[in-house]
């Protein structure tokens, strides 16, 4: 029998996420199986899906309704030929720790590891690794999805797909709009192509066209090593310069970018025990599957002012942790300055751009924010041209300031045929963006889509749209 639990006081915390919106609701429902979901599905109220709470456009947060809370579907089973049936509700720490007994992985590397699968696969989360992996979407094989209507679909890919722009997804026959392949990295709206394997509607859908139960991952054979480095530079023009050199001569596992701002704040931080060099101005931190090429060391040696390589796994994790110590020294900043004023937050782009255009938007990002006086740390997946902006205020108007720099950013990346998003979805605090993202005719053509699958707007109203 499920219990529908009154949210206050004992479930307050499930009103946020860590975008720090804030919501409200009725009831929070813990389903332990798919039979359990159809029946929050049968209320007659607006459901909200939350699995780990760790996303940062207020995805998860309730507006009313009833919360559904994936948390207690956490099972994982066992490997077969290398697919693995998971509940949504599994942790991503958790999954990574089931698997280091085996000699298999699951190359998603998105930074949070409190992030559950269900909720990567609704956001289409990637990470470091989405250069040499691609997104959560290249590693689903099946899932089971339940509709608004509560009926249960079972979709596999390679077996059930769309007939060039028409499906049916259980007894309804859906039209899929025609949108604009994009070239970049992209997390902002449905996923939609003629053809398609119907499961990619609901990877990166943000919960808005049903409640995934199940999923089957792929998985892959560990590599015998992965050599991890990070290496410092004079100029952040020799950094992309190096950039370019291993994108056309290598194909690491991961490059990530980090600007003067971010290793001077890290310099700062006790989050990470290692400190970078006092005179590096940028610093790229990147993996390479098995042994090292010789042509990396010589060019490494020759045009770095220092760099840090790791052989064994407590070395590579030091590496990992002062890669992913930087937002958490963020956030410790602004939680800081919270204390005097209560309603600052960071702005966090999450913008994406064609091959051949990093430059440029680095440049713009740089000039603008030395106009601004604001401070800030870039920082990310340069690999796929795709940088994180963390603007840092110091006050309301600091912020105020920001935040018409990110919608100016926006029109531009989104001129130069980007994207407003690449990891971290649209939620209910970027839907402007999308709607400036996507012509008339296809971002009406994704509201129909979902029209179609929820008619009554009951799944994560608010989200996209």
């Amino acid at each position: 029998m499920l219990t529908f639990n009154h949210v206050e006081p004992h479930y307050s915390n499930y009103l946020s996420d860590e975008s720090l919106l804030k919501g409200s609701a009725q009831h929070i429902i813990f389903p332990k199986n798919t039979a359990d979901v159809i029946e929050v599905l049968k209320q007659n109220q607006n459901i909200t899906i939350q699995g780990g709470r760790t996303g940062i456009t207020g995805g998860s947060v309730p507006f009313g309704g009833v919360i559904l809370n994936t948390s207690k579907m956490n099972k994982i089973g066992k490997i077969k030929q290398g697919l693995l049936d998971v509940q949504p509700g599994v942790l991503l720490q958790t999954l990574r720790e089931t698997l280091a007994q085996t000699n298999w992985f699951f190359p998603p590397d998105p930074t949070e590891t409190s992030a559950s699968i269900g909720g990567m696969i609704a956001n289409n989360a990637s990470g470091a690794r989405s250069f040499s992996f691609g997104s959560i979407r290249n590693w689903i094989q099946k899932i089971e999805v339940v509709l608004p209507n509560t009926k249960i679909l079972h979709l596999e890919r390679g077996v059930d797909q769309a007939n060039k722009l028409h499906a049916h997804l259980g007894t309804i026959p859906i039209k899929l709009p025609r949108i604009k392949p994009r070239t970049t990295k992209n997390a902002a709206g449905y996923f939609v192509q003629p053809n398609m394997d119907l499961l990619d509607l609901f990877i990166g859908a943000e919960g808005t066209l049903g409640v995934i139960t199940k999923a089957t991952l792929k998985l892959k054979k560990k590599p015998n090593n992965i050599a991890a480095f990070l290496a410092f530079f004079e100029t952040e023009t020799k950094a992309l310069e190096e950039v370019r050199w291993l994108k056309k001569n290598h194909h690491p596992l991961s490059i990530e970018f980090f600007d003067a701002a971010s290793l001077a704040l890290l310099s700062q931080s006790k989050i990470s025990e290692l400190r970078p060099p006092s005179q590096a101005q940028s610093a790229l931190f990147f993996e390479f599957q098995e042994k090292l090429p010789e042509s990396i060391l010589e060019k490494i040696e020759s045009q770095t002012l220092d760099c840090w390589f790791a052989e064994t796994f407590t070395e590579k994790e030091r590496l990992r942790l002062f890669r992913h110590a930087l937002p958490e020294a963020v956030n410790q900043q602004i939680a800081q300055r919270k204390k005097s004023q209560p309603t600052l937050t960071k702005l966090g782009t999450d913008m994406a751009v064609c091959e051949g255009q990093l430059e440029k938007i680095l440049a713009l990002y740089h000039s603008d924010l030395k106009k601004a006086g604001l401070e800030s740390v870039i920082f990310g997946h340069i690999g796929d041209n795709h940088l994180h902006v963390n603007i840092i205020p110091r006050n309301q108007t600091d912020y105020e300031t920001g935040k018409k720099l990110y919608i100016a950013w926006a029109k531009k990346v989104i001129s130069w045929g980007g994207t407003v998003s690449a990891e971290h979805g649209i939620g209910k605090l970027k839907t402007n963006l999308l709607k400036q993202m996507y012509s008339p005719s296809e971002y009406q053509g994704m509201r129909t889509l979902k029209k179609q699958l929820d008619p009554q707007n009951k799944l994560n109203p608010k989200n996209l749209f």
